[in-house]
């Protein structure tokens, strides 16, 4: 069996939602599907994931592990985002075909199954106090074990129309927010804060202490990602547990915050890490240091799919992120995926990944390449962080 080509699929569902989704084709007939973490950015990661095409044509798809390692380093220089993201997909897709050539759901390749299915958390959120009580609760009625959202701009906290972020304005904001969501879901709900890098490290030091008394389960990406050191301030500052790594790229990323032990929580994105093959050793060299992933999914069918098989054949993992609940969404372009019962999460017993795509009306909602996200900004006009 050889690859024949790789094909990308960029298109949205009926809500608007995006997905770039690749595909590995073989001579064999088998094909697999992988996930792009960052579609916004589409335009030069097709460029990259059709430049990689060109250099896995005619390779056995079972040989990941080659495969991986000459996309990674082929080009002299290591495979940063932008590649990192063409590489994840492919991967990926390499692991779907692994499976259905033999006739096995990918989790079992992995290891087999040392759970039966994963605890997730979804995206709730909504405007002003109301809006958030209200999605939380909500989701607590649907069977989720936990809720998250994230440190307000002025527009989700119901305070402007603005998007403004202040700091000093949002972790007030925040913690009265988060004050009220745990009155209101009570303590056998886990409650998940993200940060979104939209704090500095004095603010955010500060925000964990006003929130201990709040369990929070734990405080997502803190701090921005180019300088993994600063997570050394605020393990010294703080008790709250800190979730981080879904911006970065490759095991060589993670591996400061890992070795000194500075995060509780290892967020690896499959579709940007470096698809399965890399999140798995991520995840291993987390569990020397006990450290537990929460694999970041923010994405559709086939990131889910891939994340839970990971969960699926791994022993140190704290709950995975499910935005909503597989098969509640995009049921016509994904007709197959994986399972879903009362807040958890579950591979089918099939081969590979057990997602399908409906290609034909992928292609009738084709969606641009690029695209841009919410910017926000300071009161004296300063560009800030999303």
């Amino acid at each position: 069996m050889r690859i024949t080509g790789v094909r990308s699929f960029c298109f949205s569902d009926d809500a608007g939602r995006k997905y770039f989704i690749v595909k590995v084709e073989t001579d064999a007939g088998i094909s697999g599907l992988g996930e792009v973490g960052i579609p916004h950015w589409g335009g030069a990661i097709s460029a990259a994931v059709t430049h990689l095409g060109e250099f896995i044509e005619g390779a056995d798809p079972l040989a990941t592990e080659a495969i991986w390692q000459r996309c990674f380093r082929i080009g002299f220089f290591p495979a940063d985002r932008v590649y990192g993201c063409a590489l994840s997909a492919i991967d990926i897709a390499l692991w779907d075909i692994k499976g259905k050539a033999l006739g096995l759901p990918v989790y079992k390749l992995l290891g087999g199954a040392v759970r039966d299915k994963v605890v997730c958390y979804p995206h709730t959120q909504g405007i002003g106090r109301d809006g958030l009580l209200d999605s939380c609760r909500r989701a607590v009625d649907d069977g989720w074990k936990f809720v998250r959202w994230h440190v307000p701009s002025a527009r989700e906290a119901g305070t402007g129309d603005e998007d403004l972020l202040e700091p000093r304005e949002a972790v007030p904001q925040t913690v009265d927010l988060f004050a009220a969501l745990r009155d209101a879901v009570g303590d056998d709900i886990e409650i998940c804060l993200d940060v979104h890098t939209r704090l500095d490290t004095a603010a955010t030091i500060e925000l964990a202490s006003r929130l201990e008394p709040y369990r929070p389960f734990f405080l997502e990406d803190p701090l921005r990602s180019e300088n993994p050191a600063s997570y050394r301030t605020l393990a010294r500052h703080g008790r709250v547990p800190i979730a981080a790594g879904e911006q970065w790229t490759g095991k060589w990323a993670f591996r400061e915050v890992i070795e000194e032990e500075l995060v509780r929580y290892a967020r690896i994105d499959l579709c940007i890490a470096g698809g399965i093959t890399e999140a798995a050793k991520i995840a291993h060299s987390c569990e020397t240091h006990y450290i537990d992933i929460v694999p970041h999914n923010p994405l559709g069918p086939v990131s889910a799919a891939a994340g839970v098989a990971l969960c699926m054949a791994l022993t140190n993992v704290a709950v995975q992120e499910m935005p909503r609940a597989p098969g509640s969404y995009a049921n016509d372009l994904f007709p197959r995926q994986i399972g879903w019962a009362d807040g958890y999460a579950f591979c089918r017993d099939e081969p590979g990944l057990g997602v399908e795509l409906d290609e034909a009306l992928a292609e009738e909602r084709r969606a641009p390449l690029n695209g841009r996200l919410t910017e926000l900004h300071r009161r004296d006009g300063a560009f800030t962080n999303w």
